[in-house]
């Protein structure tokens, strides 16, 4: 039954001049004391009186209110739209709680915003809206130096784009996922394989990294006389890789790049239920995965995968803390690492 007198209204929060009030200060002195800023201001006794009277009331300085005074609030945020997020795996979702915790140890908030943007410059005005101190734009629509400008003159201190290039203005956070493809080809290639094929995920989101991986095996296989890299189209279902594995004699292929661990084992899996053999042996299909993901040292054949080495969450949040910090800061490529192989007996 709808109430006649329509929702009952909001309760209205406590405001900074009640504090003041209860506290028996200026709202200036509550300022200084809940923004942080009391030290050599406000003495140690009337700062506990101001806390006190604050925990009292319930009141909660307004963020966004302070972000406008400032002209940017502590929020950094990280761009990766919604429907993407889940295939970038374990890897990516360790990362990002690591960096959050990182950035919080620094006075800072890390949002993860995933809404959907058409062009750079609606995604960049969906983002100055919450004026953030830094962006790092992880996935998406590439940004343009008109959407770094924007982001600029809305108070955005750093704007911190994935590798290979940056618009002008930004910065590069670089992680050459053509060096992973690299490095698996290369092993491949040691290990007597000459007919590879390269995973290609059918989820989307994932073109931006399996594009430079399947460049990189191409250009580890030029330098091998007789190499031959064939493209799998593979969706993350069983009932997909039973497929692949159905046509597998038909593909003529000794090894399989899997794009990382989830596609490579699942593969692995079917090739195994289909009666293939896995491994380093003679008539064997070797299969190396990327990101070395503990399940991967689990399944049997152990799997061969490309490890990333990548630069501690918290030296990123320094860096980003220090860009903030130091706005004029001439924009520069930033290196997160490099991939190295853990040879197992899959590969």
């Amino acid at each position: 039954m709808t109430d006649p007198a329509g929702p009952a209204p909001l309760p209205t929060p406590p405001t900074s001049a009640a504090v003041a009030r209860r506290a028996g200060v200026s709202r200036a002195t509550v300022s200084y004391v809940l923004n942080g800023q009391a030290a050599g201001r406000v003495g140690a006794r009337t700062q506990a009186r101001v806390r006190a009277a604050a925990e009292e009331l319930g009141y909660v300085p307004h963020a966004a209110a302070r972000s406008l005074r400032a002209g940017r609030g502590r929020i950094v945020l990280l761009a990766a739209p919604a429907d993407t997020v889940p295939a970038f795996g374990p890897l990516f979702t360790g990362f990002l709680a690591g960096f959050q915790s990182a950035l919080h140890r620094l006075g800072y908030t890390g949002v993860l915003h995933g809404a959907p943007a058409e062009s750079p410059a609606a995604a960049a005005r969906a983002w100055a809206e919450l004026r953030p101190a830094a962006v790092l734009a992880l996935h998406g629509p590439a940004l343009d130096a008109a959407a770094v400008a924007l982001l600029k003159r809305s108070g955005t201190a750093a704007v911190l784009t994935a590798g290979p290039q940056a618009p002008p203005g930004a910065h590069t956070l670089l992680l050459d996922h053509r060096e992973a493809g690299r490095r698996a080809g290369a092993h491949l290639l040691a290990g007597g394989r000459r007919r590879i094929g390269v995973v290609r995920p059918a989820e989307p989101g994932l073109a931006a990294f399996a594009a430079p991986r399947l460049a990189g095996v191409r250009e580890a296989a030029a330098a091998c006389p007789g190499a031959v890299v064939r493209t799998l189209e593979l969706a993350l279902t069983e009932e997909s890789a039973a497929r692949l594995a159905a046509r597998w004699p038909a593909l003529g292929l000794d090894a399989v790049f899997a794009y990382n661990d989830e596609y490579a084992m699942l593969l692995m899996r079917a090739l195994q239920d289909a009666g293939h053999a896995v491994g380093t042996g003679a008539g064997a299909t070797a299969v190396v995965g990327a990101d070395d993901l503990l399940p991967g040292r689990l399944v049997r054949p152990r799997l061969t995968t490309v490890r990333p080495e990548i630069t501690p969450p918290e030296g990123i949040a320094r860096l980003v803390d220090g860009l903030i910090r130091e706005p004029g800061t001439a924009p520069a490529a930033h290196r997160l690492g490099t991939f190295r192989v853990a040879g197992r007996e899959s590969g």
